[in-house]
């Protein structure tokens, strides 16, 4: 299904091409041309989009996978995604989908579906995940206005590669983040995603200084690549000094896929070292993921265990109005 895009500018002074303003990639299309997302296109003078009622088949899944641990835990989300993506990571977890232009796969979903889904499934929330949801923005904010009549609420699993304009606009629907900062290195963005690091650090900071989102971070470790201690000491560092130490951040292992077949799967040992690093910097809330270990939620005043999740299912959930209930401090998070 196609309709028309937001976030555009008409050709102008002569120029036959359509400028895009969804993501830093700036496609300026020519009439019948398609942007690097797969989704917008230029014709007939203005700027359309395929990735709008159509989706994967949704699914519930723990709100702990999305990786969220401190948002609604222990609820259900509903989940679901589209083809596509504006960045083309080598090392992508997920490429069938993202790298995937096949949209006449895809199930044909309205926002009052969707919603109604959630309601039946009994899902706290929707979730936009499996492949970029900004690329599909139009049809996620329409989702999330319905959802948020139902008493649903939305759930953004980005890479936060968006321009400003849009940038508020898709966020400003949504109720929880969780952003993949890749890595704090611009090299990396550049040889590894086809993009760049400061729009997605720009989202990370907008993200946290609004609060109109619960935001959390996720980041991939990749042996060899992004997983040195001078470079999960640098990502520490930014996340502490920029977004603060109630932040949560996910170190995720690797696991060979797409482009990046014969690089190992991340030892556990690497992310526990990370983990270690990050805690000793300040931040109160590391966890590790893509990993069959428990990961605790602990008090950062008294350190009693007031959060377990065993394969992402919350198996203790001691935090009564948001406090902790042995020494009464404020947990981050959305508890209700």
């Amino acid at each position: 299904m196609t309709c028309q895009a937001r976030w555009w500018e008409p050709p102008s002074g002569g120029e036959a091409k359509i400028a895009c303003g969804l993501c830093p990639q700036g496609c300026m299309m020519p009439a019948g041309d398609i942007g690097k997302c797969g989704a917008r296109f230029a014709h007939d003078g203005r700027l359309w989009t395929k990735a709008w009622g159509l989706g994967t088949s949704p699914v519930a899944d723990p709100m702990e996978k999305k990786p969220l641990y401190h948002f609604l835990p222990g609820t259900k989300v509903l989940s679901f995604g589209l083809p596509g993506c504006n960045l083309s990571c080598s090392f992508c977890q997920n490429w069938g989908l993202s790298a995937s232009r096949d949209y006449g796969a895809m199930q044909s979903l309205s926002a009052e579906m969707c919603a109604q889904l959630a309601l039946n499934q009994g899902c706290s929330a929707i979730a936009f995940t499996y492949n970029e949801p900004t690329i599909s923005a139009e049809f996620c904010i329409d989702v999330s206005n319905v959802a948020h009549g139902a008493g649903i609420r939305t759930i953004a699993v980005s890479n936060g590669y968006i321009q400003d304009g849009a940038r508020q606009e898709f966020f400003g629907a949504m109720d929880a983040a969780n952003i993949d900062l890749k890595s704090i290195n611009p090299g990396f963005y550049s040889r590894y995603c086809g993009g760049r690091l400061e729009p997605v650090l720009e989202t990370i900071i907008y993200l946290a200084r609004t609060k109109r989102t619960w935001l959390e971070i996720t980041n991939l470790l990749i042996p060899s690549l992004n997983d040195s201690e001078r470079d999960i000491s640098a990502l520490a560092d930014w996340v502490g000094e920029n977004v603060g130490p109630n932040v949560p951040l996910h170190f995720s292992a690797f696991h060979p896929s797409h482009r990046m077949q014969t690089i190992s799967s991340t030892p556990i040992e690497t992310l526990e070292k990370a983990k270690g690093i990050a805690t000793d910097k300040g931040l109160r809330y590391v966890y590790l993921g893509n990993v069959q270990k428990p990961q605790c939620t602990s008090c950062p005043t008294c350190a009693c265990e007031i959060l377990l999740r065993v394969n992402y299912f919350v198996s203790k959930c001691a935090i009564v109005g948001g406090k902790c209930p042995n020494c009464g401090e404020s947990i981050a998070g959305v508890f209700a």
